[in-house]
């Protein structure tokens, strides 16, 4: 089995999710070419149930997963892990049949009533039998991670948008003289083929670096018998991080709701309500995510690294790897947030031909940097086996981002601004909640130096941009979309550089990429 480091664990799904992001964003791309706004919109109806089906079905198991692995791995417990992977797929296997039925079942119900558009039922039921093989695909990378091997999970992810891509314009087009309905459900018959492409690739991964060690198979019912405990482990790490999933979706479906009551409160109208919320949810909001992938894939190789730490009473392990992931998050945060900010209108005429989605931009941008600490403070939390206090804490920002959004969008004064210093309060809440939890739990404190360092480089890139891309445009008269990709460029360039200068980034730290690390890294100074 190839164990990676925390570090390069991280990094390896930071590439990956890097790649698969572009491969997501040309997915994209090619679907709304073929399909347009209302076969888009058939499309992205499905959508919604699916990631509700597959939340359910998931039981917040793959973290559960990779922490309990871990644990077992620490003390060379394989049949506690084998005991993990039989009662995992028992219960994921049974939920991925029982609500594939439901939904094949309920589907023109779903279509007609609940979308508002029958012909939703094709694309919707096209999409069903994607929830067993995410279920299974689930377990085994929970597995994998458990066992601090990122590469299954980073390869698969890959694998699946590369087949995505290669079929979603074929079937598609295939089914378009059918009707858009036909098309959508293409699209969503390529999702579930790249689905099972990644997990063919998994279990065969998985069969080939486990054949000196167990078979699941053998004495799988025995197992099953014997694991109750295993049962009461999993859900019991599972269910408060379901509970803080769906805290976020319903946190989400009743903020529309919200903003749209408080809007009208405020005497806005309800065409231009719905145009500011658009600007606000479909175009800034997206933007300021998009460096999730960076948060996520630290927070997935953190549970099992805080797990191994915690079972093997390391509590110096723990705070190192707190204090590497907040380090991360920092680093690749820190230019996002000034990028986004510096550069929002800008970025919204050139990605949304939307100028105004740049205020919004701007209001959101400053606080969403607590936001790429939330996943790894998060992931603290499971790995410490406290997500139940992780699911307290996102209730407690949902409730106090809700209430201020009424109180804030129904006054005149704000409007839509409102809603977004609220979504801000949530923001912020629920990140220092678990950073106190934390606290209280370990007794972590942040080096307040390197947050120091980092704001001054944060200035300086701010300061070059500001500068070259007045330059580029007002003097030179470059084109808004080549000024923008030439001064984020040569932003990110200075910003890197003040961190080497500034020690912030050292050759130790470079030594620790994956591949490229340990070629370039004696190039750099040490910190």
């Amino acid at each position: 089995m190839s164990k990676q480091t925390f570090i390069q664990g991280a990094f390896i799904l930071i590439i990956a999710g890097l790649i698969t992001k572009i491969l997501g964003f040309v997915n994209k791309i090619v679907m709304a070419r073929i399909l347009g706004p209302e076969g888009i919109g058939l499309y992205m109806m499905a959508v919604p149930i699916l990631i509700l089906v597959i939340t359910l079905t998931r039981l917040g198991l793959p973290v559960a997963i990779s922490k309990l692995v871990a644990e077992a791995d620490a003390t060379g417990d394989k049949k506690r892990i084998k005991r993990i992977l039989v009662v995992s797929l028992a219960v994921t296997g049974t939920l991925s049949i029982l609500f594939t039925i439901m939904t094949l079942l309920g589907a023109k119900v779903l279509s007609s009533i609940f979308l508002t558009d029958p012909r939703a039922y094709y694309p919707l039921v096209a999409i069903t039998p994607i929830v067993p093989i995410v279920a299974v695909s689930s377990v085994i990378k929970g597995y994998f991670q458990g066992k601090q091997n990122m590469k299954p999970s980073a390869y698969s992810q890959v694998i699946e948008q590369i087949v995505r891509i290669s079929l979603v314009a074929f079937l598609a087009n295939l089914l378009l003289p059918y009707g858009l309905e036909y098309a959508a459900a293409g699209a969503m018959i390529s999702v579930v083929i790249g689905e099972g492409a990644a997990l063919l690739y998994l279990f065969t991964t998985f069969k080939f670096r486990n054949s000196k060690g167990f078979r699941v198979r053998r004495g799988f019912f025995a197992q099953l018998q014997k694991g109750r405990q295993t049962l009461r482990e999993l859900l019991r790490i599972g269910l408060p991080t379901t509970g803080s999933g769906l805290i976020g979706s319903l946190s989400w479906t009743f903020e529309a709701i919200i903003v749209a009551q408080s809007l009208a409160l405020a005497g806005v109208a309800t065409s231009v309500a719905t145009a500011q919320y658009g600007l606000l949810s479909g175009y800034a909001i997206p933007l300021v995510m998009l460096p999730m992938f960076i948060t996520y894939s630290l927070s997935v190789s953190l549970v099992p690294a805080i797990s191994e730490a915690a079972a093997q009473h390391n509590e110096a392990m723990i705070h190192r790897r707190i204090y590497q992931a907040i380090r991360i998050a920092l680093i690749f945060g820190a230019p996002s947030t000034v990028i986004m900010f510096v550069f929002a209108e800008p970025l919204t005429t050139v990605v949304y031909d939307a100028p105004d989605a740049g205020k919004f931009l701007k209001i959101l941008a400053p606080f969403f940097l607590l936001l790429y600490f939330q996943g790894p403070l998060q992931a603290v939390l499971q790995g410490l086996d406290k997500a139940n206090i992780a699911m307290v804490n996102s209730l407690i920002g949902a409730i106090v981002k809700t209430v201020s959004i009424f109180f804030l969008a129904s006054q005149p004064q704000f409007g839509i601004y409102g809603a977004a210093m609220a979504i801000n309060i949530g923001v912020c809440l629920v990140t220092l909640l678990h950073f106190f939890s934390i606290v209280k739990l370990v007794g972590f404190s942040f080096h307040l130096w390197d947050f120091v360092k980092v704001g001054a480089a944060m200035f300086g890139m701010a300061y070059a941009g500001i500068y070259t891309m007045q330059r580029l445009v007002g003097v030179y008269g470059l084109e808004l979309l080549w000024a923008l990709l030439l001064t984020v460029s040569l932003s990110l360039l200075l910003y890197f550089i003040l961190l080497i200068l500034l020690k912030m980034i050292g050759r130790q730290d470079i030594a620790r990429v994956p591949v490229i690390g340990p070629i370039i890294g004696p190039m750099f100074p040490k910190r």
